[in-house]
């Protein structure tokens, strides 16, 4: 579940973290309006179904009676995804598919930069232990109320882009993060909100521990995208060499995590222990979400796309209550509410650029998919 920062609607590239417009695309050909309307289309189905099936999926594969996967195993194998995916691109679209240049490109600008590494060794650090947290949090928390409370991320985003970046966000954006935190805290502030002990065919959860994962995860968030921003403006490598550079750390830093943490499980049981279907779709949609978001967007607003997150929330509300047996409080539908409509307010005020250097400088500002 990574956080998406930049997608390209029909009137520039936008990063969605804090929703300002990038740079002015008029050069891009025009499509049909009836070509575009359904393209926005496909992306707000698109965009909604990432958003709540991953998120259904990976709690009920989480609360599930069996055997229980390794968390830190599914990290890994979804960076070990992440990474070939980054190779391939490379190779068919910056070493024109040719094997020598590969090589010689992957050492120019990763085996020979040892430093610029160690600076994305931070980042890749932090998206293990995000990821790794993720899994906790969905063991905790019903799939609604964790897709209610990590729209949080927004406000740790965006406070960091101002911190760190100097971003500029509208008087209606900084209201719409006041009304985004009141609306989680609704929904965590409820009086069954607690601790629920497991019968022998349940898996025991505790929804402080999963409020606490989600919290430390959205601050992890926030940090690692725009850390990764810095270090992408004014460098020459692509955003696809950074994910190889990420991937690699990844995985390297995701074995020792799973060494440290499941070391007796995994040589007792391996490493694919409690794997079925359902998890590597879990991983799949993990890892090539942020790819398909950033394909399918490409012509859909940004507006668009708070709404598909508004969407995502009803949507595993909804199913929540079906397969899952969710209750709907008065308490929480309001705070849902709340979250629902400061996402698409924070969405919709975008706040224009402030000048030429703003647009060349933030050109770059791309995130790990």
């Amino acid at each position: 579940m990574q956080d998406k920062p930049l997608e390209s609607d029909h009137s520039g590239l936008v990063d969605v973290r804090n929703g300002t417009r990038i740079f002015d695309s008029a050069t891009e050909p025009a499509l049909p309006f009836t070509s575009l309307r359904m393209l926005k289309l496909v992306s707000l189905v698109l965009l909604t179904l990432q958003n709540a099936v991953l998120i259904l999926v990976m709690h009920h594969v989480r609360t599930r009676e069996g055997p229980m996967f390794m968390a830190t195993s599914a990290v890994i194998v979804s960076e070990l995804f992440k990474l070939l995916t980054a190779l391939a691109v490379i190779f068919y679209c910056e070493a024109d598919r040719n094997i020598k240049k590969f090589i010689w490109h992957l050492q120019e600008n990763i085996v020979n930069q040892p430093m610029d590494c160690l600076k994305v060794s931070v980042p890749s650090l932090i998206y293990i232990m995000q990821n790794n947290l993720l899994y906790v949090a969905l063991t905790n928390l019903d799939a609604a109320t964790f897709q209610v409370t990590y729209q949080l991320k927004i406000l740790t985003t965006a406070l960091f882009s101002v911190i760190m970046l100097n971003k500029h966000l509208s008087k209606e954006q900084w209201a719409s993060l006041v009304v985004l935190f009141t609306g989680v805290a609704l929904v965590q502030l409820q009086p069954d909100n607690k601790p629920h002990k497991a019968t022998s065919s349940e898996v025991e959860h505790n929804p402080l521990v999963g409020l606490a994962a989600v919290l430390i995860s959205c601050l992890m968030s926030g940090f690692a995208g725009v850390y990764f921003e810095k270090i992408l403006k004014g460098t020459k490598q692509s955003i696809w060499l950074r994910n190889v550079q990420l991937s690699v750390l990844g995985v390297v830093i995701g074995a020792i995590t799973m060494l440290v943490k499941d070391g007796e499980k995994l040589w007792a049981k391996g490493f694919f222990y409690g794997y079925d279907y359902l998890v590597f779709i879990v991983i799949l949609l993990n890892s090539f979400g942020g790819l398909l978001v950033a394909v399918v967007v490409k012509y859909a607003d940004n507006i668009l796309k708070g709404f598909a997150t508004s969407a995502a929330i009803i949507v595993s509300c909804v199913a929540s209550i079906y397969i899952f047996d969710f209750q709907l409080s008065l308490q929480f539908t309001t705070g849902a509410l709340l979250v629902i409509v400061s996402v698409y307010i924070y969405s919709k005020f975008v706040p224009a650029l402030l000048n030429k250097a703003e647009v060349i400088t933030d050109k770059k500002s791309v995130q790990k998919i």
